[in-house]
């Protein structure tokens, strides 16, 4: 398997980056981990007349906290993410979802960038960023600008991002102190994308519940926030009622595709059944 003929680039400076993408008129693809283009243009899924690889921009790989969010540039590697006491102390649901993203060297090279701007909806780090209601930051020949979760993702692998903009930070809100976490999935196989994943986060006060946040990952086309559920938790407390509640809510909020994997029943089935495990173990870990 060999790609197909491309132009190079590898700028040293973000605004080369930009630069370079621009002169192609959205024929080009950006290079960050290569995790998941690589085999696109290896099976010739992607023949983009440039790649535009952002390896050597070392100003796009950091974490920072500010302003009550941890900022990461979007070539900070998941291994990075992974070992990160930044990420254990402020985002923990982030940390325990990065140990489900693949293997070892996928993490080594993937970066938290790629993951989100390539947009697969059975990743990880698309169904954190709408359980955090997190942000990116794209800049294109006109600027930055910041685009919420909500806004980003459109649909399979089609994200809001214009052909000539990079995305080069992500920013998601620090979690509460004392909060409850969880990111439950089912795959065919450790490593393998998630059939379905529920990214789960409550707070709580004695039974009641203060903030609930779900979302899904492979339920559909983009990552879905279960708003409805969050809401009966919200209301109900946490009690086991509620959680069941709130995981048959689940099944009627997902609208999944049928594919070589699962069915569409099978999926929803499985929205329930994870939600419900997510939520539970969620309010374990809040109650210490």
């Amino acid at each position: 398997m060999k790609p197909p003929k491309f132009e190079y680039h590898a700028p040293t400076t973000l605004d080369e980056a930009v630069a370079a993408l621009g002169r192609y008129g959205g024929d080009a693809k950006v290079l960050a981990g290569g995790q998941s283009l690589m085999p696109l243009l290896n099976f010739r899924l992607a023949r983009p007349a440039a790649l535009v690889d952002l390896n050597r921009v070392a100003s796009l790989a950091y974490i920072r906290e500010q302003d009550g969010q941890v900022r990461f540039g979007a070539m900070t590697r998941q291994r990075t993410i992974e070992f990160s006491p930044v990420v254990a102390q402020h985002l923990p649901l982030l940390k325990e979802a990065t140990r489900w993203v693949g293997h070892l060297p996928i993490r080594t090279r993937g970066t938290i960038g790629g993951s989100i701007a390539h947009a697969d909806p059975s990743a990880e780090y698309p169904a954190v960023l709408a359980a955090l209601e997190g942000e990116v930051v794209a800049r294109g020949a006109k600027g930055d600008r910041v685009i919420r979760a909500a806004d980003l993702f459109q649909t399979y692998l089609t994200t809001n991002l214009a052909p000539d903009e990079i995305l080069t930070e992500v920013r998601l809100p620090a979690m509460p102190a004392g909060v409850g976490y969880a990111l439950e999935e089912f795959a065919r196989r450790h490593g393998d994308f998630a059939i379905v994943g529920i990214a789960a986060m409550v707070v709580r006060e004695g039974q009641r519940c203060t903030m609930a946040r779900l979302a899904t990952a492979g339920a559909g086309p983009v990552p879905v926030r279960l708003r409805a559920a969050e809401e009966i938790l919200e209301r109900d407390g946490l009690g086991e009622a509620a959680i069941d509640a709130a995981a048959r809510k689940a099944t009627e909020l997902v609208d999944p595709d049928a594919d070589i994997h699962a069915s569409a029943d099978y999926r929803r089935h499985l929205a329930g059944v994870l939600t419900k495990r997510a939520l539970t173990r969620a309010i374990g870990v809040a109650r210490g």
